[in-house]
């Protein structure tokens, strides 16, 4: 087969090239006993493979199939080996292959077939790994945007020729030049470091999360302290592998440094105010608190720069750590201390009000939420109104007045059933009008 192609661009000539080199190696393995032999012990091993894999794939789940209500370590281990199980035929099929391939080897001196046969199986290993196998959705992009393209480079022998050319041609980046191959292995290398990251980071964060023993704060602290050494770790790798020297981190840890004294104080005045408030655990997720601005509600979340704080009413208002630190917070949770409130009422003159501290004391015991430590509930005597006595149950419980924890309107049903219960009169305002006549009239 002769064609010109001294006029068509370098890549078309290439790719020419390969394509008859390709077409030549055919017709040598389609004119050759010894080939016909390899192409014969392949579909064998084919056969074998899927025959075994039949019979011992049904008792490779029962085995590897743990109970639902199992969930140690070794059921654990269990359910990471069930997922591989797909890729028992290709891998079986590879490991006769490769017995086949010693044998040819021996008997004909070549293996040429029967090896591109074996690079064949490893493609459909990887199909199955990246369609049945990988469930995360990163990985299985992954999957398919690398590790097919370079498993078929494989499979077809031109591996090693694409690495050799990416090696070679070079990106230019003002006066720094990288390697295309430089990049790709990068990217490749950033993608799965940083995924394995986070994926060790929800690991020990569910761990930590786990240890009742340790105080909330701490545990955050122990979880923003992993994670930054987990990262941290990770982009060091990252680094060696592109092959950018440590030393050079000197001169990007000047210009952030430079970065932070001209535009990032707030952000570095935030992330250290979330250090502070990890160490001294004066404030936590579950904590409800109010600002100095009247602000108040629950913290939901921490991060490094901020605390999220949900309201009563449902919104999610982001805080910046430092606000925290230099202005006045109220915190009525303090770690599930209790708290005490009061409830306002009046009885009217007509009353014997030395009746009324004992029925309301009795009653608003009863409430399931009410304390009696540190002090229980209390009445007292407030004052003289203009339309009756005033009075005021204080009592104390473990949280505050608003949201899923209602206890003033609770204890207002109690005590205006108390006093009904014990006919005393709730009194209506009174105005008293005198008419006066007037001189002469």
């Amino acid at each position: 087969m002769n064609l010109d192609l001294s006029n068509q661009p370098q890549i078309v000539q290439t790719v020419a090239g390969y394509a008859l080199q390709g077409w030549e190696i055919a017709q040598g393995w389609l004119l050759s006993p010894a080939a016909w032999s390899q192409f014969g012990l392949l579909a064998l091993a084919w056969l074998a493979a899927w025959v075994l894999t039949k019979r011992l794939r049904p008792l490779l789940e029962a085995l590897l199939t743990p109970p639902a209500d199992k969930h140690g370590l070794f059921a654990t281990a269990r359910r990471f080996l069930l997922v591989f199980v797909p890729l028992l035929l290709p891998l079986l099929a590879f490991l006769f292959t490769a017995v086949g391939e010693q044998f040819t080897r021996a008997l004909f001196g070549s293996g040429a077939v029967i090896a591109f046969g074996k690079r064949v199986f490893l493609f459909i290993a990887a199909r199955i790994l990246v369609g049945e196998v990988i469930t995360d959705g990163f990985l299985k992009v992954l999957g398919r945007v690398i590790l097919l393209p370079v498993m078929a480079l494989y499979a077809l022998g031109l591996l090693d020729i694409v690495t050799a050319r990416l090696n070679e041609t070079t990106v230019a980046l003002g006066n720094i030049e990288f390697t295309v191959m430089a990049v790709i292995r990068g990217l490749i290398a950033g993608s799965i470091l940083f995924w394995l990251g986070r994926w060790s980071n929800d690991q020990t964060t569910g761990f930590i999360h786990k240890q009742a023993e340790m105080p909330p704060a701490t545990r955050q602290l122990a979880i923003k302290a992993a994670e930054l050494a987990i990262y941290g770790i990770a982009f060091l790798l990252l680094m060696n592998i592109v092959g950018i020297p440590l030393t050079s981190l000197a001169v990007i840890g000047g210009a952030v440094g430079v970065g932070i004294g001209f535009g990032l104080q707030q952000i570095a005045s935030n992330y250290i105010s979330g250090v502070i408030l990890l160490l001294e655990g004066q404030v936590t997720v579950g904590d409800y608190v109010e600002l100095d601005d009247g602000l108040a509600g629950t913290i939901v979340k921490t991060t490094a720069r901020s605390m999220i704080m949900e309201t009563f009413d449902g919104r999610w208002i982001v805080v910046p750590n430092e606000h925290f630190i230099t202005t006045r917070v109220t915190n009525y949770s303090d770690q599930g201390s209790s708290n005490r409130l009061e409830f306002a009422f009046q009885v009217s003159y007509d009353t014997d009000i030395n009746r009324v501290p004992d029925i309301i004391t009795a009653a608003v015991s009863k409430h399931p939420k009410v304390l009696q430590s540190p002090e229980p509930p209390d009445c007292e005597l407030r004052g003289f109104g203009e339309s009756g006595v005033d009075f005021a149950v204080e009592f104390w419980v473990n949280g505050i007045d608003d949201g899923k924890h209602k206890y003033g309107s609770e204890v207002g049903f109690i005590v205006w059933n108390a006093l009904k219960d014990a006919g005393i009169e709730i009194p209506y305002p009174h105005r008293v009008v005198e008419l006066r006549q007037a001189p002469g009239a």
